[in-house]
């Protein structure tokens, strides 16, 4: 009988020659990708537009499908246990701006964040709401809970799309560009509250963005993407002196390993 090596053990995430395609495209998004991401590691994945970070964050949630390869998320296969995968996954994406006019306040879109423990059909009771308030208190937005969640600004949203990932109670956390929409206040202090979660929750940390300049204290690791490509997996000692180098990422390339 074979003995996992503690490597094999710690591993939360798993691409195994991976490549994924959206439905109608014919380019690959991205190619061949294999990849393990160990339990409590905090990563940033850099790298320029459109060079398939995003896609590399919905593989592994099970948004999209794999049409080649093996994703395994906490010894679960995401292709066939999508849903359960899911439930152990707090993810806030890029793109989820939400317009003036919906009626949702943010207390309610935080509360969405439990329907994955509570299933889509089930009623939030007292527990999930007492749940969805200690979220926002931890990231500081208790005090916009009965706000319509159209009329917070770009970086309140942020927060309360984050406050809507831990409400979830995830073992993973997945962030696409968490500092996109902040103002210069909440550039200081989200990083910080990012990596006292990371560390109070012992969370698997993954984090989008487009460079590694805001890179949080405790980061791990750096994973550069390029054209649907990993050219670049080293720490951040490996990656800083490179994007001091050459601040665009994609020069990364002609450095990678």
């Amino acid at each position: 009988m074979k003995t996992k090596n503690a490597a094999e053990e710690n591993a939360v995430i798993k691409l195994e020659d991976v490549s994924t395609v959206y439905e109608g495209a014919k380019r690959t998004a991205i190619k061949h990708v294999n990849l393990t991401i160990q339990k409590n590691e905090l990563v940033y994945i850099v790298g320029p537009n459109a060079a398939g970070k995003t896609t590399l964050l919905e593989t592994i949630n099970g948004m999209l499908p794999t049409f080649k390869g093996k994703v395994t998320v906490l010894g679960l296969n995401v292709q066939t246990q999508g849903k359960q995968v899911r439930c152990n996954i707090g993810y806030v994406p890029q793109d989820f701006m939400v317009k003036p006019g919906e009626p949702y306040t943010a207390l309610d879109v935080v509360l969405m964040g439990r329907y994955g423990q509570i299933g889509f059909l089930h009623q939030s009771d007292q527990k999930d709401k007492t749940q969805a308030l200690e979220a926002m208190r931890q990231i500081g937005v208790e005090d916009l809970a009965n706000r319509p969640m159209g009329k917070l600004s770009g970086g309140q949203q942020q927060k309360v799309m984050l406050a809507r990932a831990l409400a979830k109670n995830p073992k993973i956390l997945l962030l696409d560009e968490p500092f996109s929409n902040m103002d210069p206040d909440s550039r200081g202090q989200i990083p910080l509250l990012i990596t006292k979660l990371h560390e109070e929750k012992g969370l698997t940390t993954l984090i989008v963005t487009h460079d590694i300049h805001h890179m949080l204290e405790d980061c791990t690791r750096v994973i550069v993407v390029s054209n649907g490509k990993v050219t670049f997996d080293g720490t951040p000692e490996q990656a800083l002196p490179l994007v001091e180098n050459h601040p665009h990422t994609t020069q990364l390339e002609a450095h990678s390993h």
